[in-house]
């Protein structure tokens, strides 16, 4: 009985040690392939992305029009509460400035653009041909001007929704490329009308080993009135390990109505995560 008590005893000590072993080995984390993310029309989050990442961006940007130029400013929120998908909120300002002589000029107002929630979901990781895809959906809520809200307009004028595809691929350990689309509904209610608009966003970046990258990225917007298209030379500077400095330039393919545009991003991770 003495020998069976001991051997119990020592049977139920190897089992809880070993369970604690088992305990203390980490899981493997999930795969991701680290894509170059376009600077101008940035993702909700990397692709692959994994629980508990988490970014800030703080943008400013110059653009010019035929009659009048504007001034951009954003605060992005990017986070992964689980694997793989990634939400995101965004709060970006527009503020107008006429580029007539004379004054008086019309020229639209400045404004809190809105607030913009998305999410974003991978839903491919494949490391044999490095190559990601995700699907996700943009909604904004879309504001009055402060003039209008001043003069008793309400806050909110519309909203639109942009649902969207992400096709991402490396080519050996330095070429990136990239394709963002989808279609985008503009709705405001009280003018009785929307819009629909449609949009490919491609890009291509050369990385080096430190993270910096050099590239082109090209962004097309059409609707059954017009089409937009301007192209955006860009670069990445890794400032930190958990920041860094993003730098587009704005070249339209038509001059008649758009001009040049320019726009810094900072971009800041408050917690590294291991990659």
């Amino acid at each position: 009985m003495k020998n069976f008590i001991i051997t119990t005893i020592l049977f139920a000590v190897t089992m809880l040690s070993a369970t604690a072993q088992v305990d203390t080995v980490q899981k493997p984390k999930p795969l991701k392939i680290r894509h170059a993310e376009p600077l101008y029309m940035d993702l909700i989050r990397d692709l692959g992305a994994r629980k508990g990442e988490k970014e800030w961006n703080v943008g400013y940007g110059v653009e010019g029009h035929k009659d009048y130029t504007v001034n951009h400013s954003f605060v992005e929120y990017e986070f992964s509460p689980v694997n793989r998908l990634g939400l995101e909120v965004e709060l970006p300002f527009s503020f107008y400035r006429s580029a007539q002589a004379q004054e008086g000029a019309p020229l639209p107002r400045n404004r809190v653009e809105g607030l913009k929630l998305a999410a974003q979901y991978t839903f491919l990781v494949s490391e044999k041909q490095q190559m990601s895809m995700a699907a996700g959906y943009m909604h904004e809520f879309r504001t009055h001007s402060f003039y209008s809200m001043n003069h008793g307009r309400g806050m909110l004028k519309g909203n639109s929704i942009s649902p969207f595809l992400i096709v991402a691929k490396k080519w050996g350990s330095r070429i990136n490329t990239m394709i963002y689309t989808g279609p985008e509904w503009e709705f405001t209610p009280e003018e009785a009308k929307s819009e629909l608009f449609y949009q490919i966003n491609a890009s291509m970046h050369y990385v080096l080993p430190s993270g910096n990258f050099v590239g082109v990225e090209i962004n097309d917007e059409s609707s059954a009135r017009s089409r937009h298209t301007v192209i955006r030379p860009q670069m990445k500077l890794v400032l930190a390990s958990n920041l860094a400095l993003g730098l587009v330039t704005g070249i339209p393919t038509n001059f008649r109505n758009d001009g040049m545009s320019f726009m810094a991003r900072i971009i800041f991770e408050p917690k590294r995560m291991q990659k």
